[in-house]
């Protein structure tokens, strides 16, 4: 499955790097610890967080993760965004919980 298709279909808004809907998602972790998902994450999932600095591309880039889901209606930081777009990793918001969010991205996934 494509970000665009989990976008669509959990209702997600595209904050930035449209052309990063493209990136196929092997799965999803949810962690607001950077230290966390560095150490934790895998190649091509979503990550799901209330984060919102610039520092949360630099940990999506390292890990080559498919996009960035922003919760609980938090948006994220004008230089967060930039950075999005020179990577290609979409940054995306739910006004959901992270815990309904995680439900859900695996309900669709499974």
């Amino acid at each position: 499955m494509k970000v665009k298709d989990v976008a669509e279909k959990l209702g997600l808004k595209v904050y930035s790097a449209p052309q990063g809907l493209e990136r196929e998602v092997s799965g999803g972790y949810t962690s607001d610890l950077l230290s966390d998902v560095m150490g934790h994450s895998q190649e091509g999932q979503i990550w799901i967080t209330l984060q919102t600095h610039k520092n949360i591309m630099a940990v999506a880039s390292l890990r080559d993760l498919a996009a960035i889901i922003l919760v609980k209606g938090f948006e994220p930081d004008a230089d967060t965004m930039e950075l999005s777009e020179q990577e290609g990793i979409p940054v995306l918001g739910t006004r959901m919980q992270a815990f309904e969010l995680s439900g859900s991205l695996y309900e669709i996934l499974k």
